[in-house]
């Protein structure tokens, strides 16, 4: 197996937590490059569903080495939370587990800010998390680091300067009282004591591994329609989720990374606020959400659905460059007569072909689709691509041939063994 990028090629929540657990066992690190807890990766094993924020989903395979990234930004109690859980069920985290040093540490007042401003601006749809103004910090060169959490006297400058200052904004901008400086150090000193046995330089530890042939695959969170540069702006998340993500979130060149797979939906979704030209009428909102169980694993919100979007996911292959794609919950159809592709939008008699950057396009544009049969049967029990309805082929080929991109995988079920090759 080379190096590989599992990058999500629509509006996140395509089901890229089930797709790099099945790439995990062929790896022997997996490396997560950006986001943070706002992110949710499902996997189901048989009667256990796991559900990942940080940690990789590579940790459910014995003996695979989980890395999180510079490129991240960490709630030290979040991860330690998560570690938790999953010892509790039986997973080993010692000695597999790995955060890099250069990583940035989100505070409670990143929090408090994430709130606030969701709730005074127009809403964008953040999950409150505080990953936003932790990576705003980062631009910002205010940042701290858990390199920063190990070095006391670092330490306890930055977050008095850190402190200083969102002190100031939470009292005069928001009038709400600000944090206490004993409290926040007291509490990430003991954070950092109990994280520091993970904490390493992880930019070493993967151009090692790559050097001596170990196969690394690199976990995206997101998807690209919410990548900061590339997505819906300013209706996207704060860091770079396509795969050059991946690069600058760990210290990986280029160079080194051999594949790129996108994963998308049969259909798609977002959570949030943002454009979505595509989204169904109410009515059949209900029936593909309750089907398809499309509540948020972070927040728990229901997403927004529609019919499958090729502007958007040719839009994904090129600036990701994607080699090869999953289709997943193609089962969540099963239950419709004719299905609809939308290979166009139209906005004041001008037609788009390519995915439109302007956001007054993409909110008032009228989708052009073509329409397919569907083919009303159950494929959730179906353990091949021969074995799908004709029809349910016919649409897959129909995606591939629009995106001009290969379909090597498809699901039909979340569980691990609901996964079957095209080939």
């Amino acid at each position: 197996m080379p190096n590989i990028v599992i990058v999500g090629a629509q509006w996140g929540d395509e089901g890229k937590g089930k797709v790099i657990d099945i790439f995990s066992k062929k790896a022997d690190l997996v490396a997560r490059y950006q986001g943070g807890n706002n992110a949710g990766h499902t996997v189901v094993i048989g009667k256990d569903s796991f559900i990942l924020h940080l940690i990789p989903s590579g940790i459910l395979h014995k003996g695979k080495s989980c890395i999180i990234g510079n490129g991240v930004v960490v709630d030290p109690k979040a991860l330690l939370e998560e570690i938790k859980t999953l010892e509790s069920k039986g997973i080993k985290i010692s000695g597999r587990l790995l955060v890099s040093r250069n990583a940035h540490v989100i505070f409670p007042y990143h929090k408090k800010l994430d709130e606030l401003r969701e709730a005074k601006k127009k809403k964008i749809g953040t999950t409150k998390k505080g990953i936003g103004p932790c990576y705003a910090d980062k631009a910002a060169r205010l940042g701290i680091r858990f390199v920063d959490l190990l070095d006391d006297e670092v330490f306890k400058e930055k977050l008095k300067n850190n402190l200083d200052e969102k002190n100031d904004i939470l009292s005069k901008i928001y009038g709400v009282e600000g944090f206490s400086f004993n409290e926040l150090y007291n509490e990430y000193t003991d954070y950092a004591n109990r994280l520091k046995k993970y904490i390493c330089d992880t930019t070493l530890v993967l151009n090692d591994a790559i050097k001596k042939r170990r196969r690394v695959l690199f976990e995206g969170a997101q998807g690209t329609l919410l990548d900061v540069d590339h997505g819906t702006y300013p209706f996207v998340t704060s860091s770079n989720a396509t795969a050059g993500g991946a690069a600058t979130g760990t210290g990986v060149g280029p160079t080194k990374i051999d594949k790129v797979i996108g994963v998308v939906k049969a259909y798609t979704t977002r959570v949030g606020e943002g454009p979505f030209p595509t989204e169904f009428p109410k009515d059949l909102m209900e029936k593909i959400r309750t089907k398809g169980n499309e509540f948020g694993a972070t927040t728990g919100r229901p997403r927004r659905c529609g019919w499958f979007d090729s502007i958007v996911v040719k839009h994904s292959v090129m600036v990701n460059g994607i080699d090869e794609i999953v289709v997943t919950k193609l089962d969540v159809l099963d239950c419709l007569g004719s299905l609809k592709i939308c290979t166009a939008y139209k906005f004041e008699d001008k037609i788009y072909k390519d995915f439109p950057s302007d956001i007054r396009v993409l909110s008032d544009c009228e989708p052009m689709y073509e329409e397919l049969p569907g083919w009303e049967k159950d494929t959730t029990g179906i353990k091949s691509y021969s074995c799908l309805p004709k029809n349910a082929k016919n649409y897959l080929k129909k995606i591939q041939k629009i995106l001009d991109t290969k379909i090597v995988l498809v699901s039909v079920g979340s569980d691990r063994k609901q996964t079957f090759s095209r080939e």
